[in-house]
């Protein structure tokens, strides 16, 4: 009976290790693909910060639009969005814009509420723990575009997640493990149209 606990409780730890771990890694993809999601929403719907139609300089109509010129951190953490480089203008976080990116076209209630028949899912419907504190999304100029530009200038658009963690059931609750921070993971698109009704 003795040998029997130890060798079950070391098979027990295992088995629900490897349950833990499958999990952990479904939260992985998860993640990933909800960020992916997100980069293409945000490529295709009206940028947070509305002001990035106007920035950059527009002294040379036709001239390209100098990488660097403006920097849009859109935070759903704090609901601000800022700004760095020379063609600034002060930034609006947008939260109706926002919630396109991380809800899709749901209009339920709730966090992430169900979609109805034909509505475009959005982040949290792809990793439902997904919160709107996790969110991030920057807008950069990176040379895209020209200045004058009837759509504004072409931002190069990175969605990253903060402050998620792995949540462990098993071992959590068996061995004491706590949940470790998932590491940084983004995505990268170019801007299109940055219109709503872009398909």
């Amino acid at each position: 009976m003795v040998e029997m606990t130890i060798v079950a409780t070391l098979l027990f730890a295992l088995v629900l290790g490897f349950v833990d771990f499958g999990n952990a890694f479904y939260q992985w993809n998860a993640a990933t693909k909800a960020v992916q999601i997100g980069a293409r929403l945000a490529s295709i719907s009206d940028p947070i910060a509305p002001q990035i139609a106007a920035a950059g300089i527009t002294t040379m109509p036709g001239a390209p639009i100098p990488a660097g010129n403006f920097d849009y951190t859109c935070n759903g953490a704090t609901s601000a969005c800022t700004c760095a480089g020379s063609g600034c203008v002060a930034g609006t976080f947008t939260a109706a814009n926002f919630n396109r990116i991380f809800r899709g076209d749901a209009t339920g209630v709730g966090a992430c509420p169900a979609l109805a028949a034909g509505q475009r899912p959005g982040m949290c419907h792809f990793f439902p723990r997904l919160q709107p504190a996790n969110v991030v999304v920057r807008y950069t100029a990176t040379g895209l575009g020209y200045q004058t530009r009837a759509g504004g200038p072409v931002p190069t658009i990175t969605v990253s997640l903060q402050n998620v963690t792995f949540q462990f059931f098993f071992l959590q609750g068996l061995m004491g493990f706590t949940n470790i921070n998932m590491p940084s993971m983004l995505s990268t698109v170019t801007g299109e149209d940055l219109k709503s009704t872009s398909p």
